[in-house]
């Protein structure tokens, strides 16, 4: 039992899972679209992303288009090898 790695919690919830693979793909996501995309509500998309950036892995720009409140976010360097560990250690469990 000794081989399998703990897995990161802050990655093991589904939406901020989901998340941190939708922006793993592209250089920067609007709020809306990852709401979309994760069809989650606002407030809950809201709430995980504030922990994946208190956690340092994700970077959140709040700026504004025309009158209208902007929050564009990207992955960082150590969210990409967050991710990248979660799903190594992940494959131990089923292989």
């Amino acid at each position: 039992m000794s081989e399998f790695k703990p897995l990161d919690p802050l990655l093991h919830s589904q939406l901020r899972l989901a998340v941190m693979s939708l922006l793993l793909s592209v250089d920067e996501a609007e709020f809306t679209f990852i709401k979309e995309k994760t069809e989650s509500t606002a407030g809950n998309l809201s709430v995980q992303l504030d922990k994946l950036e208190k956690a340092g892995y994700v970077q959140i720009e709040k700026s504004f288009r025309g009158k209208r409140p902007l929050t564009t976010c990207k992955i960082t360097q150590v969210g990409v090898k967050a991710f990248e560990s979660y799903v190594e250690n992940l494959k131990k469990y089923i292989t």
